[in-house]
């Protein structure tokens, strides 16, 4: 059996789904006897300058991972907590509230264009305001 390297890993997991990440996630908890939680982005301070002139190189380069970020819950909570469960899979109840009602918050880290655009859609589906950062 031949083994996989980090990079083939890594392309194979970009090119999944919402689900198939879900699916992917859910295999890894039950296999290894772990619980994948959603970690908050530590708060940023000042940048030292080549910190800032490194993130503004980078900004010029296309950017492929993003940040989606619930704007605003909208009048139908109780869809857009619905569409959150499914996007994150491992947030219970509570934590889905809590995200909708202290809005603007960010629910998902780290992912792909394909991924951010499918969470944007569901969420803005269920009546949210979705931004990808």
């Amino acid at each position: 059996m031949a083994k996989l390297t980090k990079d083939q890993i890594m392309k194979a997991v970009e090119e999944m789904s919402v689900l198939e990440l879900s699916d992917l996630v859910k295999a890894l908890e039950e296999k290894f006897g772990v619980s994948a939680a959603m970690m908050a982005a530590p708060a940023t301070g000042a940048q030292p300058a080549s910190a800032a002139d490194a993130a503004s190189d980078e900004a010029k380069e296309e950017q492929t991972v993003f940040n989606v970020v619930l704007a605003n819950s909208g009048a139908n909570k109780i869809a857009v907590i619905k569409a959150l469960r499914e996007l994150v899979p491992t947030l219970g109840l509570k934590e889905a509230k809590d995200l909708v009602d202290g809005a603007p918050k960010e629910v998902m880290t780290a992912v792909n264009k394909k991924t951010g655009e499918e969470a944007k859609t569901k969420l803005t589906a269920a009546g949210a305001t979705v931004e990808l950062k």
